[in-house]
């Protein structure tokens, strides 16, 4: 075929017999046909598929796989198959462990286009099963009827699939889940449905304290009444806190939250501190690995007991409090207020005197933390899955800090985030990235950029409008 010949492009339906080569960050397979990629879930590399196309873009397609129809050599029987959240179970843990550093050092050169770093060895979690410390699970009805607790079918809004063991969470959190489901299922609550927008049940969130046992069920519903003793019952020995949320979309944030019973807050450790968790409050659902990642983000900061740091996103302050012996000074942003109020608390009960923390938008409020705190010596970043706007990278290089450490759940906007600061005279050092999530494709990574001379210049532009 030509140079010049049109590539045949599948249509929406089409069903496609297709061989596997690698696997795209996200975690689909990915096939060609005369150059034209397919993205195909269910699929890894070595797979020979049956596959029908569920979309089409001019410059790929997404398919599903129908049917396996040569496994790869790679590919092993998977201990739950029934459970949606952990496609890569099909796969040998070092296989895992390969692929994502190989998607790291991708990342980084295909999108940033970076080279001149070094990707160090990829630290394997502590544990492969049964590692979760938050699992958040919907309610739904099985094509019997029945109530169900469990996690979306891919690609489906409705379709929830009831996980009787769910092998990710402890054999505690499972016990609990059983025992609330079985109390709903006697009380004959309807899961709410969202094309009817009628029924009450949303969501079952549990919280394990892996240092300290404490257990937090929180129960999500629409506005209503039920009995109220009879899931305090289902969940004793638990924190129970009852949710209400209106509105379509499926959340577990934000509505009206009152505290049933127990203790209103979960107790964890980590790292010799301990920490107390309000309900909504984000901590790292790996707790085991969660430390590892902190002692790497401290050797990377490199702190010699003097150094200002920031602590951006500082959430409830955990990476903060974790560096603050061996900073002179730490200063945490957050725009959550809670999560500040949870951060100062923590401080306080932990004896940490050197940090101070603010609630705050970074776009916003950083330049305003400079004036007050002076210029950093170190900056440590972790940023949502969407990573950094270029608003806030220009905020940052404001700054000048000596060195950067960049704490990434998503190397695709680490890239670029990493380019730009490149670009105003930071090298990307070296990244090392961190298995929090065996069995599935999400990657964390530490990186570190340091200043390769003088102070980067502020970028001329500094008051234009958002863009984010």
């Amino acid at each position: 075929m030509s140079a010049s010949t049109p590539v045949t492009k599948p249509q929406r339906g089409d069903e496609l017999d297709l061989t596997i080569d690698t696997l795209a960050y996200g975690g689909a397979g990915v096939a060609r046909l005369e150059g034209y990629v397919v993205f195909v879930s269910g699929a890894v590399p070595g797979d020979r598929v049956r596959a029908v196309v569920t979309k089409r873009k001019r410059a790929y397609a997404e398919a599903r796989t129908v049917e396996v129809v040569e496994p790869s050599p790679d590919r092993i029987d998977p201990r739950a198959p029934e459970h949606p959240g952990i496609p890569w179970q099909v796969l040998p843990y070092e296989k895992q462990l390969e692929v994502k550093t190989e998607q790291v050092d991708d990342a980084l050169r295909r999108i940033g286009h970076l080279t001149d770093y070094v990707v160090e060895p990829i630290v394997p979690a502590a544990d492969q099963w049964r590692y979760r410390n938050k699992l958040e699970y919907s309610w739904g009805k099985g094509e019997d009827g029945a109530l169900v607790c469990g996690f979306h079918r891919p690609g489906s809004w409705e379709q929830i699939v009831h996980v009787e063991d769910d092998v990710l969470a402890s054999e505690r959190v499972n016990e609990v889940r059983r025992s609330v489901v079985e109390w709903a299922r006697a009380a004959e609550l309807e899961p709410y449905d969202r094309r009817t927008q009628q029924g009450f049940l949303r969501n079952l969130v549990v919280r394990e304290g892996r240092r300290t046992g404490d257990l937090q069920v929180r129960l999500v519903t629409s506005e209503g009444r039920f009995d109220e003793a009879g899931f305090e019952n289902a969940a004793s020995g638990a924190g129970v806190i009852w949710t209400r949320i209106q509105g379509v979309g499926e959340t577990t944030a934000g509505g009206e939250t009152d505290h049933l019973a127990g203790a209103p807050q979960l107790r964890e450790e980590l790292g010799g501190l301990e920490y107390r968790i309000s309900p909504e409050a984000f901590f790292q659902t790996n707790t085991e690995m969660a430390e590892t990642l902190y002692e790497i983000a401290g050797e990377y900061a490199d702190l010699h007991g003097w150094e200002r740091v920031y602590d951006l996103y500082c959430g409830m302050g955990t990476i903060g409090l974790a560096l603050a012996p061996r900073a002179g000074e730490i200063w945490g942003l957050e725009v959550v207020p809670e999560a500040i109020a949870d951060a100062i608390g923590n401080a306080h009960r932990n004896g940490v005197e050197n940090a101070k923390f603010f609630a705050g938008d970074v776009r916003l409020a950083l330049r305003d933390l400079a004036e007050q705190a002076g210029r950093p010596d170190v900056m440590v970043i972790d940023p949502p899955r969407a990573g950094l706007s270029n608003k806030i990278v220009r905020r940052i290089i404001e700054t000048s800090p000596k060195r950067i450490v960049y704490v990434s759940c998503n190397p695709t906007t680490l890239a670029p985030n990493a380019a730009q600061l490149a670009e105003a005279g930071y090298k990307l050092t070296k990244v090392r990235p961190v298995d929090m999530f065996p069995q599935t494709h999400h990657i964390e990574c530490v990186a570190l950029l340091e200043q390769t001379g003088p102070a980067p210049a502020a970028p001329a532009a500094s008051d234009e409008p958002d863009d984010d």
